[in-house]
């Protein structure tokens, strides 16, 4: 038996009863992701960058009264990204979920947004693409998905190269299941001194990001040295980590804190004073912790493990439009598909 091995898909809706909904502006260069389950979902939040975008995240931390979420949002656009998570309330209203107060259901949906402003997309409209956006990703939810440059990631960047959604999950003792889905659109690069290989070449798993392996070259100061003040506008990792396993919100919160471990082997430098780095944490309280200590060590590893694979292969999977500012990782490298 492999005390660690990726599920069928290898995506974060490995965990049964999410979805996954994406959905990409062409013209403007930035996209929304949207993830829900078949029922409401404990969750938490960890915030690691000093300059983070969010809403309603309050409600996640453990002493606050609401215990379960309808819905996350994460988004390109900054600020007006934002709008997204907005929009999700709306139609989760028409379909009557949310946190029920004597007769009314209010949804809960956090969200969390990534600086995408300056990648090259058209940003002079007058109407917030938001909103529709999140209408489009709500209406493609779904259990399996493209990864690279889709939904929040279209208009990512990391580094030097374009960014990109990325996803990646394990199953731990063929009894509990782990997934993430990461944001890529870094200030730190993902590869080792301008090179194919990733930081998080570690951690791979049968070449799920090109299988090269680890780097002989090794500067770490050289990406720190190399940037420019302008850099540090444009940058934050953000993403969802999830489980089946039953957790409450402080052991969610403690899942969202390890989980920014991924980050920090994947990303050089990362959790600046600039980023915006946060990691949402979700139970679908599908399964009973058996050996509660032991169990929650593996959930929370496997977690980090899965953040760090995710942000390899959202990188790895991004594709080239015209108005990108940046080179694709395979444009760069020269490398062909497998």
């Amino acid at each position: 038996m492999n005390f660690f091995k990726p599920g069928s898909k290898n995506l974060i809706t490995d965990v049964e009863g999410l979805f996954i909904g994406n959905s990409e502006n062409e013209l403007i260069n930035t996209g929304s992701t949207v993830l829900s389950c078949k029922d409401r979902f404990t969750a938490s939040y960890r915030v690691l960058g000093g300059a983070p975008g969010t809403r309603e995240t309050d409600l996640l931390e453990p002493d606050k009264l609401v215990e379960k979420i309808d819905a996350l949002v994460l988004s390109g656009g900054s600020a007006f990204g934002l709008e997204a998570a907005s929009e999700i309330v709306n139609l989760l209203r028409k379909d009557n979920k949310g946190y029920e107060v004597g007769n009314n259901k209010i949804p809960i949906v956090p969200g969390a947004i990534i600086f995408d402003l300056m990648n090259g997309g058209e940003k002079t409209w007058n109407k917030n693409p938001y909103i529709n956006l999140a209408n489009k990703a709500y209406n493609n939810l779904c259990s399996s998905f493209k990864l690279g440059s889709y939904g929040a990631g279209k208009g990512a960047t990391a580094g030097n190269i374009k960014g990109g959604l990325g996803s990646a999950s394990l199953i731990i003792k063929n009894k509990y299941t782990v997934g993430a889905l990461m944001i890529v659109n870094s200030f730190g690069s993902v590869v080792v001194n301008d090179t194919p290989h990733f930081w998080a070449a570690p951690f791979e798993y049968e070449n799920e990001f090109g299988g090269f392996g680890n780097s002989n070259k090794f500067e770490p100061f050289e990406e720190v040295e190399k940037a420019s003040p302008d850099d540090f506008k444009k940058n934050t990792v953000i993403g969802v980590v999830a489980t089946d396993a039953k957790l409450s919100k402080a052991q969610c919160k403690a899942l969202a804190t390890v989980a920014h471990d991924g980050i920090t082997r994947a990303v050089f430098p990362s959790h600046t004073t600039f980023d915006g780095d946060l990691i949402f944490s979700v139970s679908t309280g599908e399964k009973e912790l058996e050996e509660n200590f032991n169990d929650l060590l593996y959930i929370n590893q496997a977690a980090a493990l899965c953040v760090s694979r995710s942000i390899a292969r959202g990188v790895y999977h991004a594709s080239n439009s015209p108005i990108d500012t940046f080179p694709s990782y395979k444009n760069k490298f020269k490398i062909k598909d497998l």
